[in-house]
């Protein structure tokens, strides 16, 4: 089974947001004649990175709801302008939204076990709960009522 992570969004407060700011950068390295790959640099390197790398995804929480995830297509170390070592997190682009869940906040990033991860919203497993706004689906986690 696979192992993902969980982390704070920080600055797109939707999922709409968060797409929005994928689409842009890889438009911008496009325009810039790069390779527009959807990444995410974080300080600290995880211990357990074999087993994220082999099918883990990122979890983002926003607005204190657990709200969706992205798939971890490799995890690579890299160093940063100033010197420092990171770890680079290399994306699907494709954001998949997941049942919502209230999260508390957290510094960094924290494991997240493949029996503990919710399930994806997508119309076949979700229904009409898939298809509510997300602000909407933020409100009844938050009231434990989905």
């Amino acid at each position: 089974m696979a192992l993902h992570l969980l982390k704070l969004c920080v600055g797109p407060a939707s999922i709409e947001e968060l797409e929005a700011r994928i689409a842009h950068n890889r438009a911008e390295a496009l325009r810039l004649g790069q390779e527009p790959v959807t990444a995410h640099v974080t300080r600290m390197f995880p211990k357990r990175a074999q087993a994220i790398a082999g099918g883990g995804s990122i979890y983002w929480v926003m607005k204190g709801t657990l709200s969706c995830r992205q798939a971890i297509r490799a995890i690579e170390p890299v160093t940063g302008s100033d010197g420092i070592d990171r770890c680079r997190l290399v994306l699907d682009p494709v954001v998949m939204p997941v049942s919502p869940r209230p999260c508390r906040p957290f510094q960094g990033w924290r494991y997240l076990e493949a029996r503990d991860a919710p399930a994806d919203l997508d119309r076949a497993s979700a229904g009409e709960v898939a298809e509510m706004p997300e602000s909407l689906r933020r409100e009844l986690a938050a009231l434990g009522l989905i």
